[in-house]
């Protein structure tokens, strides 16, 4: 876990750097319009389409290491692309601009095929027991990538230079590609039979092996497709990332104009609200591992979170009628730890509904799951930006129209918690199992999963619905 949980840091070193450090570059160095970083950040959400592919891929090919390995040099070349294109935007915008387009849809396409296999690498090595600690394990590395990468690169970027530019990311890239490489190094059996060991070679037979390579990726995702929690889980990421990305533009500037905040005062909140997010996360972690009962489960801590997030929500849309008076810093940590608690939920959920359904289909479940998620954050950002403004616009009370769009992000979480619900109830399991652990004799050895019994519902034959646009 921590091994791959390296990979994440890496991914997350140069993903900051081409996100943010660059975006900063872009509008106050170069003095360049918001709206172009703000676009290429969308090209490289939108290019995420592809993950079902790249999932279908690493199934087909029966290991996810060259996979994840191809997808972070592609990662770490978009982001020396995208210093370089920077550095040109000074003197030659047309040609940094076109290769910054490019350097992005590589970055897309990085992200698509390293993230989504290794979710699923994670989904199909890791022991029920431990999915909830793996998933928090996994991101709270990614996170600390973010951190060191955005504190070592600001020191070393002072004064700026394009040639400090260049520098810093190439250096990055090449650190994050080298790290990769050694945490992958014989974490997967070179042998994509030997995987799950002989025990599930025995279970699973080669012919359903040999089956799933022959599907085409169409057929493929349409089998997936026609499984109704791999869809429904679908439906829960994209709505439940919707309302979680949604509100990320907005909390500053509500900050700063209903509670008369200062740009360091309402930069600090973001602060309150990303430790709220860690705690959350520790929570999930440690109550999956040890505790005893509902405590265990993650379709608990899917919902709950969920409710919980929309209660915060609900309590900021007070906040927005009622102004000043209201604890505003502890509101933001209380929605905070609720996200922290359905996230890391949703990612473990993730793990463990990736096995569930036919044979050789992680990686396309975990892509079309992350599909979703990009997209979610995609539109997220924008669409919670564009309500606020349309909002104060309609509505004269500034405070009136940001509790208006809270409101409406609450009931998104609630949404996303009566899928999640559904989702638990599509796809039954054992109760170890469900509960996201293992305990007694009905643990579940690490790599060897057992099939649920079959159901009406999840009949190959049956014709899927049409995917939506």
């Amino acid at each position: 876990m921590v091994r791959l949980g390296l990979v994440q840091t890496a991914l997350g070193a140069v993903v900051v750097l081409t996100t943010s450090t660059l975006n900063r570059v872009m509008v106050v160095e170069l003095a360049l319009p918001a709206l172009l970083p703000g676009l290429l950040v969308a090209l490289h959400y939108a290019v995420q389409i592809t993950r079902p592919r790249m999932g279908h891929g690493s199934d087909t090919g029966g290991r996810r290491t060259p996979w994840i390995l191809g997808g972070m040099a592609l990662l770490s070349l978009g982001g020396l692309l995208a210093a370089l294109a920077t550095t040109w935007m000074q003197d030659r915008f047309a040609a940094g601009a076109a290769l910054a387009t490019l350097a992005f849809v590589f970055i897309g396409l990085g992200v698509s095929a390293s993230g989504t296999s290794l979710l699923a690498l994670l989904a199909k090595r890791v022991a029920p027991n431990r999915r909830g600690p793996a998933a928090t394990v996994v991101w709270l590395m990614m996170i600390f990538g973010f951190a060191l990468t955005a504190g070592v690169a600001g020191k070393l970027l002072d004064p700026y230079t394009p040639e400090r530019l260049l520098a810093v990311s190439g250096s990055v890239s090449v650190l994050a590609l080298l790290v990769a490489a050694l945490a992958l190094w014989r974490v997967e059996p070179a042998s994509p039979a030997s995987s799950n060991g002989p025990a599930a070679a025995q279970v699973h037979g080669t012919a359903a092996s040999s089956g799933a390579r022959a599907d085409g990726f169409r057929a493929a995702l349409a089998d997936v497709w026609a499984e109704p929690a791999a869809r429904r889980f679908t439906f829960f990421v994209f709505l439940s990332m919707l309302a979680y990305s949604s509100q990320d533009l907005i909390l500053e500037p509500f900050a700063g104009l209903v509670f008369g905040w200062t740009p360091g005062e309402s930069t600090a909140l973001s602060g309150v609200q990303h430790g709220g997010v860690l705690v959350g996360m520790l929570v999930v972690a440690a109550c999956t591992g040890w505790a005893r009962g509902w405590l265990r489960s993650l379709a608990f801590w899917s919902v709950g979170g969920c409710l919980l997030s929309a209660v915060a929500l609900a309590l900021l849309a007070a906040a927005g009628l009622y102004g000043p008076p209201w604890p505003l810093r502890e509101t933001v940590a209380l929605m905070g730890a609720a996200n922290g608690l359905f996230s890391i939920a949703a990612i473990a959920s993730m793990m463990r509904l990736a096995g569930h359904g036919r044979e050789q289909r992680e990686g396309m479940r975990v892509g079309l799951w992350g599909a979703a998620q990009a997209m979610a954050f995609g539109l997220g950002g924008l669409a919670g930006a564009a309500a606020s403004d349309l909002a104060r616009w309609l509505v004269s009370d500034v405070g009136l129209a940001y509790a208006l769009v809270f409101a409406v992000e609450a009931l998104l979480f609630v949404g996303a918690a009566v899928l999640a619900w559904q989702v638990s109830r599509l796809a039954p399991s054992s109760p170890p199992a469900l509960l996201g652990a293992a305990s007694g004799s009905g643990a579940e050895p690490t790599g060897l999963r057992t099939e649920p019994p079959p159901s009406p519902s999840h009949r190959l034959g049956a014709a899927p619905p049409r995917l939506a646009s």
